[in-house]
């Protein structure tokens, strides 16, 4: 039986829907956890190109390839990501400055994900993931520079499929996008939850 392009795309979307719904909620990314965190990410199977899947990956390039450091964030500008994309489904992000905390959520209410790409397990590193970052909104720039790209439930598939140019999908998001609340009460929500 063949199924018009358009109804499969809209069924890996709704996939992935699901897969992010069957976590925890909330899900805060904290650009403050420490490199290793472990964090699920949306991708497509490496052993088969037409199954999108959920994974636990580390947050941080493999330190042995990167002159021991790791990297979490990798710049948008001047790059493309022909494969290894991946997402990283939130609810917000949180960001610290100075001593003090503030998480960032969608004007509208809606969760969203965060571009990434993802590094294959090497000797004994596991499945690897970074964030792909992009100069910081109008809301954002005031605490810093740059955050995660952020990617939009109806522009999953168009990162993932890579139907896009980049430059479509990684550009700094507009101003009102975001509200910024600080988070002055409680502990702070766990940097990553599954």
């Amino acid at each position: 039986m063949h199924i018009d392009r358009s109804v499969q795309a809209a069924l890996r979307v709704l996939i992935v829907l699901i897969m992010f719904f069957r976590m925890d909620s909330p899900t805060p990314f904290d650009s403050n956890a420490p490199a290793g965190s472990k964090r699920a990410i949306v991708r497509y199977n490496p052993d088969n190109s037409a199954e999108l899947e959920m994974v636990e990956a580390t947050w941080g390039s493999n330190p042995r390839f990167s002159d021991g450091a790791s990297y979490r964030f990798v710049r948008s500008e001047g790059k493309s990501f022909p494969s290894h994309r991946c997402l990283m489904p939130a609810t917000e992000f949180q960001m610290s400055v100075k001593d003090r905390c503030y998480r960032v959520r969608l004007d509208d209410g809606n969760f969203f994900y965060l571009a990434g790409v993802w590094e294959p397990p090497m000797a004994d590193y596991p499945l690897a993931f970074r964030i792909v970052t992009v100069a910081a909104n109008a809301e954002v720039s005031r605490f810093q520079d740059r955050h995660g790209a952020i990617i939009l439930r109806r522009q999953v598939m168009r990162w993932l499929d890579r139907s896009v140019p980049e430059t479509e999908l990684l550009g700094t998001p507009p101003a009102r996008l975001f509200v910024i609340d600080e988070i002055t009460s409680g502990p702070r929500q766990p940097a990553f939850v599954l």
